[in-house]
């Protein structure tokens, strides 16, 4: 499969009980991403996170899915 380009984009809504498996999955993703921005969004009660990846569709599929799979993690990908 070829590899392509794309954001994801990630909410977490319970930082306190989700961070720490957030940062776990992209870690054991880490050679997907290029890139990565966090904003801590204290006023709304949320973290957002960016991540530029290079990868393929099953790879992205597998890194969204666990991620979604969290109780307060919202996530969505954009791929080219």
């Amino acid at each position: 499969m070829d590899k392509r380009m794309g954001v994801v984009s990630v909410i977490v809504g319970n930082r306190k009980q989700d961070a720490g498996m957030v940062n776990d999955i992209i870690s054991r993703h880490g050679e997907l991403v290029i890139a990565r921005m966090g904003v801590p969004c204290r006023d709304r009660g949320v973290s957002v996170i960016a991540l530029i990846i290079e990868a393929t569709t099953n790879e992205v599929g597998s890194l969204t899915g666990q991620l979604g799979s969290l109780p307060s993690v919202r996530v969505k990908s954009s791929l080219v």
